[in-house]
């Protein structure tokens, strides 16, 4: 397993062994103990799974409060452009973002701990997404980020975005609250 720190502290890109022959392919898509050793010490209890079109955008999403949660992000069917933004009051890299292609074909992940906006694009027809989280989704804690602020100049890599009303009328990233203290 390869991990590739970002520019980010704590976000992490994950490319794991994969083993293939004629018959197709295995890997270990999570081990609790090659990933703690890779710094990723924590309990995942809920697996999410979603099926989007090509040209989707969903995010930024984050969840404040006591139910903040890490995400372990990979691709199941297709590819996306998967964004990381930095949303930790007093970061040096706060309000900066790291994006990395996510594919089927490369098995690859990204890891995101509480204090990370999150958010994805659709590169291919359609997408199989599934990310594993730290804490349970709560609605009375869950927030978003505008996916389109040009204060925080994301490509997205598509033409025509296909958005949610909630994420179209999500707040700029100057108007979010401190919920995450660096």
């Amino acid at each position: 397993m390869n991990i590739i720190k970002t520019k980010l502290d704590g976000v992490l890109i994950i490319e794991p062994d994969v083993f293939a022959d004629n018959r197709g392919f295995f890997f270990e898509s999570y081990n609790l103990n090659r990933y703690r050793d890779a710094g990723i010490d924590t309990n995942f209890v809920q697996d999410n799974i979603s099926k989007s079109a090509k040209g989707t955008v969903r995010g930024i999403h984050y969840q404040a409060g006591d139910t903040a949660q890490g995400k372990l992000c990979q691709v199941i069917s297709g590819n996306v452009l998967d964004v990381a933004v930095d949303i930790r009051y007093g970061s040096p890299t706060y309000g900066q973002h790291v994006s990395v292609n996510l594919s089927a074909e490369k098995h690859n992940q990204i890891w995101l701990p509480p204090g990370f906006g999150h958010g994805f694009s659709v590169l291919s027809d359609e997408v199989i997404f599934m990310y594993k989280c730290t804490d349970f989704y709560s609605k009375k804690d869950e927030r978003a980020i505008l996916y389109c602020d040009t204060d925080l100049n994301i490509d997205w890599q598509v033409e025509i975005p296909i958005v949610s009303d909630r994420d179209k009328a999500a707040k700029k990233f100057k108007d979010i609250d401190r919920d995450f203290i660096y």
